[in-house]
């Protein structure tokens, strides 16, 4: 890392003031270059608060994404790469697996041009008022299901919000996230596969939560956000863990709160399949995160994938 990301993370990891005087010994610099990191940090919207003879400490005021923010809070570990700007985090997620980089990483994103959501449908993903990233994870036997997959994330989100915020998230099977009967976060699973060998290597999570965007384009939808006030490296961070801690732990452990927090138990739904729509009644949500629903003829089914409308959403 730069100095400056070195100085970002002790300003990050301290509870006061750190000197400058330490850091220029710690990283065998001059402590002119330290105050030319500094001095970096805060052109780049960092507020620092600078006291002679004290040293530097970041303010409560900080919003800023950055990976030297999001790796200070992760309790695992993982490389973290940041892009002011990107095209897709799930995108480049794909790019670096296919430049051949392993383990775990996360790529994250302050803007993205072209976000993906489900169903070919653009993510609308403006600069500064959301968080936009991809986990990239290796597969095992957890991760053969691209259900499971989808609904741990959506698990994920929802714990996350509940732990940093007052607000009751909900979700839309498959992994719509829902406050106050609006859509805040979308996620994208893909699949990474060996051709040779046909088999999944790597399983991209991408997630998308809408913070405090207010304007959004005619096409969007239902669309909503969670609100200003919300540390947005955090609400990053506190996903990101909770996703591993699933991932690394026994899956069954978390249907229970995905059925606890569905929006669509008991309701009526359209469900697309093969381009046409068909009524029926959301019955249950089983083992695997799978839909049983029943016909208006009163046949049932099980849903694996696919889209669904739901009447009355609250």
């Amino acid at each position: 890392m730069s100095l400056k990301d070195d100085v970002l993370y002790e300003l990050l990891s301290a509870e006061d003031y750190v000197s400058g005087e330490e850091l220029a010994d710690k990283y065998s610099k001059s402590r002119a270059a330290v105050w030319k990191a500094v001095h970096s940090l805060k052109s780049q919207g960092y507020d620092i608060s600078t006291v002679t003879n004290k040293g530097y400490r970041l303010t409560e005021n900080n919003n800023i994404i950055s990976a030297g923010t999001v790796k200070s809070r992760l309790g695992y570990d993982a490389d973290v790469i940041y892009y002011p700007s990107v095209d897709s985090t799930n995108n480049q997620c794909r790019r670096f697996l296919a430049d051949g980089r392993q383990g775990t990483f996360l790529v994250i994103a302050d803007e993205q041009t072209a976000g993906r959501g489900r169903q070919g449908k653009d993510f609308y993903s403006p600069a500064g008022t959301g968080v936009y990233f991809s986990l990239a994870v290796n597969t095992g036997a957890s991760l053969s299901s691209a259900v499971t997959v989808t609904t741990a994330a959506a698990v994920a989100v929802c714990r996350a919000i509940e732990s940093i915020t007052d607000l009751k998230p909900g979700i839309k099977w498959v992994n719509d996230v829902y406050v106050n009967g609006k859509k805040v976060c979308g996620i994208l699973t893909e699949a990474v596969t060996n051709f040779e060998t046909s088999t999944v290597e790597s399983v991209i999570i991408g997630i998308g939560i809408n913070v405090s965007t207010t304007d959004f384009p005619s096409n969007t939808g239902n669309a909503g956000s969670l609100g200003s006030g919300i540390n947005r490296s955090e609400l990053i961070a506190e996903t990101v863990n909770n996703l591993m801690r699933i991932i690394d732990g026994d899956y069954s452990m978390f249907i229970d709160y995905y059925r606890s927090r569905s929006i669509v138990i008991g309701k009526k739904i359209d469900f697309i399949e093969k381009g046409v729509s068909t009524p029926a009644t959301v019955l249950s949500i089983d083992e695997r995160g799978e839909l049983e629903v029943e016909l208006d003829s009163g046949e049932k089914r099980v849903l694996r994938s696919g889209e669904i409308s739901v009447r009355n959403i609250t």
